[in-house]
């Protein structure tokens, strides 16, 4: 119960010291633009690559999303979504736009692994449990969206609101495709158990 609260707090803190960061750089603080980028590099590019399949268009979009993120700072609103949502929606919209120009898809062996967040909730540990690497091989199958919606909620924490942002989704239509994923993945999962 103590390390709940823990982390509850530790999560509150991290929550309070990003939307200082924000302001101070909606300010034109150069130091807390710094800091963002710090924060969210990491896990921007292993979305990125997560999505685009090779390092070198992940890098090149992920320079893209921070370039993005200077220009339109200022902008930023605190509402429905903290800012790391605000940021994955950039990257996405990067992403899709890449496919759409380019529509090709060059897959890497090697995925970059995202830090791992302390705090999993029941269906992301069991998913920890089978392995993020199996998970995205498992995933492989599925349509884009489900993969991406998988993607975000379960390699990197998103909740359902948080990845109705940044697919700029509904929460239903994130759920639903949350659940028609999982019902593929159990059935392909009794499939290879019977095999």
């Amino acid at each position: 119960m103590a390390q709940v609260a823990t982390e509850s707090r530790t999560r509150e803190n991290e929550a309070q010291r990003v939307r200082e960061l924000v302001d101070a750089a909606q300010q034109g603080e150069r130091e807390a633009l710094e800091e963002l980028y710090l924060i969210h590099f990491d896990r921007i590019y292993s979305y990125l690559h997560v999505t685009v399949g090779n390092r070198h268009d992940a890098e090149d979009l992920t320079t893209q999303t921070f370039l993005k993120m200077l220009e339109s700072i200022g902008r930023f609103r605190w509402g429905t979504a903290p800012f790391s949502a605000w940021l994955f929606r950039i990257a996405h919209n990067l992403a899709m736009d890449h496919f759409r120009a380019s529509k090709r898809w060059q897959p890497e062996e090697e995925v970059p692994e995202p830090e791992p967040d302390e705090s999993t909730s029941a269906e992301a540990g069991a998913l920890d449990a089978i392995g993020r690497k199996s998970m995205l091989e498992l995933i492989d199958d599925l349509s884009t969206e489900q993969q991406q919606v998988l993607t975000l909620k379960f390699v990197f924490g998103f909740s359902n609101g948080e990845a109705a942002t940044i697919l700029a989704k509904t929460e239903g239509a994130v759920k639903s495709l949350q659940h028609r994923a999982l019902v593929t993945l159990k059935r392909k999962l009794e499939k290879q158990e019977d095999g």
